[in-house]
């Protein structure tokens, strides 16, 4: 145990080093001040954005709560210290803000995720909620790439709908990502390789040569491959952010490299931090700070993290896997961490030869863990079903992706649902839970352990590449409480035991067992009788298939009934399942301040579902699932569709969407009240789409490029 909390706050040594520790955030949140030239801003009360007392015809634009900007519009910089549009004076004292989005913009190459990552570690230390989103291209050469961080006092449930603050690098950055940042933002641009439009007055301009300053600083043979940090140092500064807290970040980062590497850094952080600001922006800004007293300290890291940290803390010990993206980084954390707590884990030759040997470690008694992708899901589904049918416990992770077949390896997509419920052939129970955030990652996985035991069953845990490569910060678990004792059940079997007894679930019996009448069970993939025995009886077939269905409808009356979030009757609900748990709450919030009787439901055992779900629906008029999947043949989410089916509700609608990317809360609000919602400037999403969510082919041609889809 001692070990696994040194791995969650990222003690010495370990991996997770650089993500730290914090003290709890603060759950309110304060008003922010100053005023906008370009636009007004709204103020923030609490937690959600104000709106107009009085009901209107339509939903109002969302403003997002962010950064009071300066009178000045156009503050081009070349080069320190020049002045060019820059007023007189400055006014360098830090203005409080409680919430910020920064969206860093340039190629996969450039390491924006590395200087992403940091501001979000930094803020997961410093009493700060954060939550990330990022896209990377899939091919080898690299290409077009973006990581958005959102950093507020207080809670936070979605990266942002639009940015605050744009880093372009190159031209193209600047020209794909200007749409998304606010009327009032601040555009900060390589003068080195980007030439705004500066007649376009929506925007704070702030023109620095990044590059040529990056290579003064460390050197002509460093070229621009520290740039991404100068920009951090920058960063830094006009949010006041802790130096000393995110120089520690930075040198853990490195630990183990050449020092070498660690100075170079230090160079291009402290050559950005020292760069003039107050030339070429009229404020600073500080995030507000209200420490709350007592409560647990915060840990911050991604899903894919949490989720290997969560199988550790339930007891996994044993695994095999094969590399693919998003599950990769799983899996060298199982292979590296298993070891120390007396474990194992495999890379195996293939998916096939991986959910074998984890079934072989479940069979010895030691619940395993297997993953993948779709594509490897999908290669496992063969040896899925003999768990199914010899009652074998396994947990089987599954990070989606777009698809079919290789499809959007690096783009997030909600398209497996039903490949987890019914990709097997013949009838072939399991259980499929969807992780909602990446503290629910953790805690996802001991679920996923405790009923694999209990029931003797396969588990799918569906998780996503945006929770996987999502950073938050949430409280540290309460490791003494969870922590699983792994140890095999080998108490002597008496007299009439009966594996696969038909009256009661099973229980796998592992090798060893004292059995006292000496009769031992049988596991086999064949249909068997009560002591695993082939049969090709007919009557038999029938029972144990009713069996372990039955087994799933025991699970069904044990599940709570999930809560639902804001109305709890009404006209709309919103219903989701795994990483969209947040745009929806959030869409609900909003949609609420103006009045509209509308709750959300957020399903995290997706099969088998709670029963009672039926009485919740009664309450609303209309239920609709928001998904990352298509609408299918009939015009439905792959979950409106199981939804539909369960309970014959035709008031049961859906909203879906496969452009590879998050839902934005104001995507969400224009498809449910289609007609209300004002269109917002800039990507697809916020265009008008036709009924069935699909979008001008020939705009998201144009735009695929943007977002790195393809």
């Amino acid at each position: 145990m001692s070990i696994l909390r040194d791995l969650l706050r990222g003690g010495a040594g370990s991996p997770l080093s650089a993500f730290g520790r914090t003290r709890p955030v603060a759950s309110s949140m304060s008003k922010l001040g100053g005023e906008a030239a370009i636009i007004s801003i709204a103020r923030r009360s609490g937690r959600s954005t104000i709106f107009a007392l009085e009901k209107t015809e339509e939903l109002p634009d969302i403003p997002h709560p962010g950064l009071p900007m300066s009178d000045s519009v156009n503050l081009e910089s070349s080069a320190p210290p020049a002045t060019t549009g820059a007023p007189a004076r400055a006014d360098l004292r830090p203005e409080n803000i409680d919430d910020a989005v920064i969206r860093l913009a340039g190629n996969s190459q450039d390491g924006i995720q590395t200087a992403g990552a940091f501001l979000a570690r930094l803020a997961g230390r410093s009493d700060q909620d954060v939550m990330t989103y990022m896209t990377i291209p899939s091919t080898i050469s690299g290409g077009p790439s973006l990581f958005q961080v959102r950093i507020g006092t207080g809670e936070v449930l979605s990266s942002g709908d639009e940015a605050d603050f744009l880093v372009a690098f190159y031209q193209h950055s600047y020209q794909d990502n200007i749409d998304f940042l606010k009327e009032g933002g601040v555009l900060l641009y390589d003068s080195d390789n980007v030439e705004p439009n500066l007649d376009d007055k929506r925007f704070v301009y702030v023109g620095v040569p990044i590059t040529g300053l990056t290579v003064e600083a460390l050197g002509g043979t460093a070229k621009d491959k520290g740039k991404n940090i100068f920009v951090l140092g920058l960063i830094t500064k006009i949010f006041s952010l802790d130096v000393e807290k995110l120089k520690k970040v930075i040198t853990e980062k490195f630990a183990g490299k050449d020092e070498s590497i660690v100075n170079t850094a230090m160079m291009a952080f402290q050559a950005g931090y020292a760069y003039p600001v107050g030339n070429v922006l009229t404020k600073r800004y500080q995030f507000e700070h209200i420490a709350k007293a007592g409560g647990r300290a915060q840990i911050t890291m991604d899903g894919n993290q949490a989720l290997a940290y969560g199988l550790i803390a339930a007891g996994v010990r044993y695994g095999a896997g094969y590399p693919i993206t998003p599950w990769s980084s799983i899996m060298e954390i199982l292979r590296s961490e298993f070891p120390k707590y007396g474990g194992i884990f495999v890379q195996a030759e293939d998916e096939l030869g991986a959910v074998s040997l984890s079934l072989g470690f479940s069979y010895s008694g030691y619940l395993a863990v297997t993953g993948s992708a779709g594509p490897g899901i999908s290669l496992k589904s063969e040896a899925i079903g003999w768990a199914s049918m010899a009652e074998i416990p396994i947990i089987i992770c599954n990070i989606q992706r777009g698809g079919p077949s290789t499809g959007l390896p690096t783009n997030v997509e909600q398209s497996d649902l039903h490949q987890a419920i019914f990709g097997s052939h013949g009838d072939s129970p399991r259980v499929v839970l969807a992780a909602s955030t990446v503290e629910d990652c953790f805690y996802i996985a001991i679920e996923a352990a405790r009923i694999a035991r209990k029931y003797s069953t396969p588990v799918l845990i569906l998780s996503d590449t945006s929770l996987a490569t999502r950073i938050e910060a949430f409280d540290e678990p309460n490791l003494a409480e969870l922590m699983v004792d792994p140890k095999p059940d080998l108490t002597p079997r008496a007299g009439g035991f009966k594996p696969y007894d038909l009256e009661r679930i099973t229980q796998h019996v592992p090798p060893g067992t004292r059995m006292l009448d000496g009769k031992y069970p049988l596991v086999t993939g064949l249909e068997h009788d009560e002591h695993g025995h082939p049969t090709g009886s007919p009557k038999l077939h029938m029972a144990m298939t009713a069996k372990r269905r039955k087994k799933l409808q025991k699970l069904a009356e044990e599940i709570p009934v999930p809560e639902v979030y804001g109305d709890q009757k009404g006209d709309t609900l919103l219903v989701g399942w795994g990483s969209t748990y947040g745009p929806i709450h959030d869409a609900v919030k909003m949609a609420r301040e103006h009045r509209e009787k509308i709750g959300a439901l957020h399903l995290r055992h997706v099969h088998p579902l709670p029963n009672g779900l039926e009485k919740i629906f009664a309450g609303f008029k209309r239920i609709v699932t928001v998904e990352m999947n298509d609408q299918g043949l009939y015009g439905f989410g792959q979950l409106a569709t199981i939804l539909r089916a369960r309970y014959c509700e035709p008031k049961i609608q859906s909203v879906t969407k496969t452009d590879g990317l998050t839902f934005r809360v104001k995507e969400i609000l224009q498809r449910v009240f289609p007609g209300k919602f004002v269109s917002a400037r800039g990507y697809s999403p916020n265009r008008p789409v036709s009924g069935n969510g699909e979008q001008d082919v020939e705009l998201a041609r144009a735009e695929s490029i943007t977002q790195g889809v393809g």
